[in-house]
């Protein structure tokens, strides 16, 4: 029925229990729609009641409760999944009745997925190193993993070889985020604890993730070798969080390891595949189209953008038009842990998708669709409904009262930063640890922008335009930004590793800026050939692009303005044959960097040194 409103405006009515549902980041042409009224009445409406906005403004929950209570309709606000089980439900894509209509002949058994999870240096990253008899330390910044990474090993167990999935999760409390994501899709957690620490808190906080997953833990006791070791002191501390051990007469495995001498790794896989067995039903039905997760993801300058997918059901083959969260493409390729040419991937398989067309979120589900036009439109009416959601959180409503105040009590300051990195998950887990920095109510923090890659003009710019920060993550300047970056007068911080870049923002927000160093570059040079020499390892043969390059002075190496080798230094420098202290612009010469050797033709190598300056 039609009733006269704030202004004598017409706007049909509810009887005060019409319930009208909205997802996030819903605008006034949405409700207009579903209570079939006059979008222009309802800004009237909304102007009378205090609130200024646009007919497709997206707005937030409290502004249309205001609204829906003044037209007598109760507004019902459709959570994430709620709306995407809608949205695929219009593609007539129903997941739920893909699982109701399973019967056991369908489902065959899988192998386990098991997360590593534990205090920062407790050596979990070693013992998958132990595992998989590869070295992945080595390359890592400060020793933490910087990246998730999913590997499938094989194993003898009773007879049979046995395949498990493992889930690398990073260990910094930063990455709290990526724990958790670790978690949601893991059938077990291996808990690793050093025999000679003991108990820590990140201990306890893995061991919170996972008993919040309802994941059964096994527990690796690691580092037994050493001197000081007591695994029995272990077994007894961690008693107090409900983990019982078997010898104590509990149901947990607890598993002495030395991931270091190889010590134990027999028995810890044969308990995980004990307690899979035992404790859960692992089976899928492979005979259908694939659903997962991306576990990781990023931008490869000659593939494109790179997904690593873990395969929860169905089989995932070369050729499916797939969709994971808004972005979508056909699998044009995947790859193994090891790099090899696979063709289909089946439950529990963690591969390397090619074939996106933007790169997906760390965590995001993906699923196989009819075709690739169905994939986009699913992937185009997520980033709307995801940037309308956006939208809404961003809009902040400030009355004259608040506003007076805040000026009363000094201006609100707020810091805006630009996030880039080199994998999605990376620069999640940065937002979701600055973004829980608490330092008052006189200091706002907002990310304006994250993305995948190197950093470009368009960051520049929207630096510029928003007077933001930009931080890298693992990444550098991608050509003629820098120039741009410096001319426009924009911050922009480097960083390896992303407790030095949280620690820095909150200083920056506490206003504790003290003196620091600084990283001044002093050089580039564009490597043009690779010379093999098995006195000196491989030097590159090199032109200076800018600056001079001196001997003796810390380096890195940039391939597609991501840092593939850092912290490393120039330890020879030659002009033709004959030794040099340093070699100028436009000159050519051979760098030789010790015993780092993953050089490549196209690479650039960046000279570098740290200055004090006295902060503002």
């Amino acid at each position: 029925m039609q009733a006269p409103s704030l202004g004598g405006v017409q706007v049909p009515r509810g009887n005060g229990t019409t319930v009208v549902r909205l997802r996030h980041g819903s605008s006034l042409n949405d409700f207009a729609d579903k209570i079939d009224a006059n979008p222009a009445s309802l800004v009237t409406v909304l102007f009378h009641l205090g609130e200024m906005a646009t007919a497709t403004q997206s707005l937030d929950e409290d502004t249309f409760g205001t609204l829906a209570t003044e037209l007598g309709y109760v507004v019902e606000m459709v959570s994430a999944e709620e709306e995407d089980r809608e949205l695929l439900g219009a593609f007539d894509i129903d997941l739920d009745a893909e699982l109701e209509g399973e019967s056991d002949e369908d489902l065959f058994p899988r192998p386990p997925v098991v997360t590593v999870m534990g205090h920062v240096d407790h050596g979990k990253t070693k013992l998958l190193d132990a595992i998989r008899s590869t070295d992945v330390v080595a390359g890592e910044a400060g020793g933490i993993t910087q990246h998730i990474g999913a590997y499938q090993v094989r194993t003898e167990h009773e007879g049979q070889d046995r395949a498990i999935t493992f889930i690398d999760t990073p260990g910094h409390e930063a990455f709290t985020a990526m724990r958790a994501r670790g978690a949601q899709v893991t059938d077990i957690a291996i808990l690793v604890v050093a025999a000679d620490d003991g108990v820590m808190p990140q201990t306890i906080e893995a061991l919170n993730h996972a008993q919040a997953a309802n994941v059964p833990i096994v527990v690796a006791v690691n580092k037994v070798d050493k001197e000081g070791a007591n695994p029995d002191k272990i077994r007894q501390q961690l008693t107090e969080y409900n983990l019982v051990a078997e010898e104590y007469g509990g149901d947990t495995m607890f598993v002495d390891v030395s991931a270091k001498q190889r010590m134990g790794i027999d028995d810890l896989l044969e308990a995980v595949l004990l307690t899979a067995d035992a404790a859960l039903d692992l089976r899928a039905n492979p005979d259908k189209d694939a659903r997962g997760v991306a576990i990781e993801a990023n931008l490869d300058k000659g593939r494109g953008a790179v997904a690593t997918v873990l395969v929860q059901s169905g089989t995932l083959h070369v050729g499916d038009a797939i969709v994971a969260g808004t972005a979508h493409g056909r699998v044009r390729a995947m790859f193994d842990e090891h790099g090899e040419n696979v063709t289909e991937a089946g439950p529990a398989r963690p591969v390397l998708v090619l074939g996106l067309a933007s790169v997906p979120s760390a965590g995001d589900t993906f699923l196989v669709a009819p075709d690739e036009r169905t994939a986009r439109q699913i992937a185009e009416k997520r980033e709307a409904a995801e940037r309308a959601a956006l939208l809404a959180k961003r809009r902040k409503r400030i009355s004259l009262e608040d506003f007076t105040q805040a000026l009363q009590q000094g201006k609100v300051e707020t810091l805006n930063l630009v996030l880039k990195g080199d994998v999605s998950g990376a620069v999640e887990a940065l937002e979701d640890a600055l973004l829980k920095i608490d330092v008052g109510d006189e200091v706002d923090l907002r990310v304006i922008h994250r993305g995948v890659g190197a950093i470009t003009q368009n960051d520049v710019n929207l630096a510029t335009v928003d007077n933001a920060i930009i931080i890298g993550f693992n990444v550098k300047y991608a050509e003629r930004v820098e120039d741009l970056a410096e001319r426009e007068g924009v911050d922009v911080r480097f960083y390896s590793v992303i407790y030095q870049a949280i620690d820095d923002v909150e200083a920056a927000l506490k206003g504790m800026l003290k003196p620091e160093y600084e990283e001044v570059q002093l050089g580039t040079a564009e490597v043009r050939e690779v010379f093999r020499s098995s006195k000196f390892g491989n030097i590159a043969g090199s032109i200076v692009r800018s600056g001079e390059i001196r001997r003796n002075t810390k380096a890195r190496v940039l391939r597609n303005g991501n840092v593939i080798g850092d912290n490393l230094t120039i330890e020879s420098l030659k002009r033709f044959k004959d030794d040099a202290t340093e070699v100028r612009e436009g000159f050519e010469c051979g760098i030789g960097l010790g015993s780092y050797n993953d050089i490549t033709e196209g690479d650039v190598i960046e000279t570098w040194e740290m200055r004090e300056k006295p902060r503002a």
